[in-house]
């Protein structure tokens, strides 16, 4: 399991690299991607019970 010392050290290193500006960015496609993918699966378990009420 990962400390909070391990977190704050990793998000140090992100912000040396990318910056503090691309950060934000980062966050928001990560939502985005998320909420995407909750919406496929959704469609994708909406598919396979009306298949499964048509039998």
């Amino acid at each position: 399991m990962i400390g909070s010392t391990e977190i704050l050290v990793i998000g140090g290193v992100v912000v040396l690299l990318f910056g503090a500006s691309a950060i934000p960015k980062f966050a928001r496609s990560i939502g985005k991607a998320k909420k995407e993918f909750r919406e496929g699966l959704n469609e994708g378990e909406a598919e396979v019970k009306a298949e499964d009420s048509k039998k």
